[in-house]
Order: structure tokens, then C-alpha cells, then sequence
């Protein structure tokens, strides 16, 4: 399938989506391993590692955008807590499982307008990235419904902010 310019386009975490998540997870960051796949401006992960993530993983397939995480970790002086991977996403999990890495919180913002969000939860849902009783969180579009389950990831909640929803995966 061919991708225009639009469908590939950066698309940050509102502010607004960004102050809600941290809202709802808001006991649960501290001292929590925390990834931030599909990066793009790094956001959401620095915002994990100001609530006071223990660790924060980016993963970015673009590199200039991984360039510009890079500079932003700097900045925020996380350069102790934090790694970058300018990989694909779906790359980054098949490594994690020769490599046991896990993590209490997956966050995922995936280009809207593609299947890579259903791609990505099916692979943290055979994968054994997410430790148990942690959250897979996934952003996508409104008009685009997820399934209840994969495999292991049961949806548990859905919150919705105009346009954009934040749906919770617990591990089971």
C-alpha cells in the first residue's frame, strides 16, 4: 500500500491528550520502566521521565526525529534514564525478546491513517515486553476501533479527547 506525505506526517500528542494520560497514570509512573514507541517528538517520554520514570525507552524509525529526541534528553538532562532506538517498531519487539527486556508502560502513537497500531498490538500481545499487571497504552483515531483483545492484552478502558482515543491494555 502506497503512503502519501499526509499518512506519514508528525502528528504530536496534543497537550491536552499528553496532561489527561499523565492524569490517569498519575501513581503509576514513578520509579516505572517506561516505553514510548512510534516517538515522534519524544513528548510523551519526557513527560514520563519529569513524572519520574525510573527509565524511559524511544523508539523512532525517522532519524531525524530521533536526532531531535536525542537533543531533547539532553536538554532535559535524562541522558542517565534514557535510551533511543531509531528502529521500526515492530524491529525494536522482535530484539526485545532476545534481549528479556520488559516494561510496566508501553505508550503508542502510530501513524493514524495505517494498520501499523493493530501490527504493533498484536506483537506486544504475543511478546513478553510488558511485565505483568503493566499498561499498553495505544493513541489512535477515533474512527479507526481496536479489538478487546490481543492475546494477552485485554482492553480495559477507552478515553476519548475529540478526535483522538487513548485505548488501556492490561497484560493477563
Amino acid at each position: 500500500m502506497k503512503t502519501s506525505k499526509k499518512q506519514n506526517a508528525l502528528r504530536p500528542t496534543t497537550g491536552k491528550v499528553r496532561e489527561a494520560l499523565f492524569d490517569i497514570l498519575r501513581g503509576k509512573i514513578e520509579n516505572a520502566h517506561f516505553l514510548d514507541l512510534y516517538a515522534g517528538t519524544g513528548a510523551v517520554g519526557i513527560d514520563a521521565l519529569s513524572e519520574g520514570a525510573a527509565e524511559v525507552v524511544f523508539v523512532e524509525e525517522s532519524k531525524a526525529c530521533s536526532k531531535k529526541i536525542g537533543e531533547l534528553i539532553i536538554k532535559n538532562r535524562g541522558s542517565d534514564k534514557c535510551t533511543l532506538y531509531n528502529k521500526k517498531v515492530i524491529s525494536y519487539i522482535d530484539w526485545t525478546e532476545l534481549h528479556d527486556v520488559t516494561f510496566d508502560i508501553i505508550f503508542m502513537d502510530p501513524p493514524y491513517h495505517t494498520d501499523e497500531i493493530v501490527d504493533a498490538l498484536a506483537a506486544l500481545g504475543t511478546s513478553s515486553l510488558l511485565r505483568k499487571s503493566g499498561l499498553v497504552i495505544a493513541e489512535h483515531f477515533k474512527k479507526k476501533s481496536l479489538p478487546d483483545t490481543f492475546d494477552r492484552l485485554k482492553k480495559v478502558k477507552d478515553y476519548t479527547y475529540g478526535d483522538t482515543i487513548l485505548s488501556f491494555y492490561e497484560s493477563g
